[in-house]
């Protein structure tokens, strides 16, 4: 496929049984179906500091340096954000903040990461809300920092209970919806920068 769409695709969580890791996962799903090179990053194998603008490179900024060069690498974000009091998990606004720093000494510029990023975002988690209020907080993060957010979103409501042991939605309108979720991104991504 000429200009192939680079989609870069995570949960906002380290858990190992994330609930999210198996909503963006079946996302993923859709994103391939249109032809989209998909990278899978679990945030548990990229571990990161927490955010200090005074630590530099030299000081174990490795994996803060492989997760800004993912960033820039994809066109697109896919991400699936447990709700944790009412907001986004502190790794991934921790994730965030260290793509969006200003300056790293010979780096390219964090814009990079962001500007010209078309992102979806899902979530699900055990309450009756499905991770909303968390989401409205991702969003307004990544409007922030120059990423165009789709405005359709994916909420799973009592995610205990709506998966199946091979990780897919039990319910089939849900998997389906979830499914074109991805394919979408890779569309509009596809529409925005190609």
């Amino acid at each position: 496929m000429t200009n192939q769409v680079k989609i870069l695709a995570f949960a906002g969580s380290t858990s190992i049984n994330s609930v999210n890791k198996k909503l963006v996962n079946i996302a993923i799903q859709g994103a391939i179906s249109k032809g989209a090179q998909v990278t899978f990053l679990d945030l548990r194998d990229l571990p990161m500091p927490f955010y200090d603008d005074h630590l530099e490179p030299s000081q174990g900024l490795d994996n803060v340096l492989e997760f800004r060069a993912l960033m820039r690498a994809h066109n697109g974000l896919l991400i699936a954000s447990p709700e944790y009091n009412g907001s986004v998990t502190a790794v991934l606004k921790n994730a965030i903040d260290w793509a969006s720093r200003v300056e790293l000494p010979n780096q390219p510029k964090a814009e990079g990461c962001f500007v010209n990023k078309v992102a979806s975002i899902m979530s699900a988690a055990h309450g009756g809300f499905g991770g909303e209020r968390g989401l409205v907080h991702l969003r307004s993060i990544l409007v922030n920092v120059g990423v165009i957010v789709l405005p359709e979103q994916r909420l799973i409501s009592r995610a205990h209970e709506a998966f199946d042991e091979q990780g897919n939605l039990k319910n089939e309108r849900h998997q389906a919806e979830t499914i074109e979720q991805g394919a979408r991104l890779v569309d509009i991504a596809g529409k925005l920068y190609h």
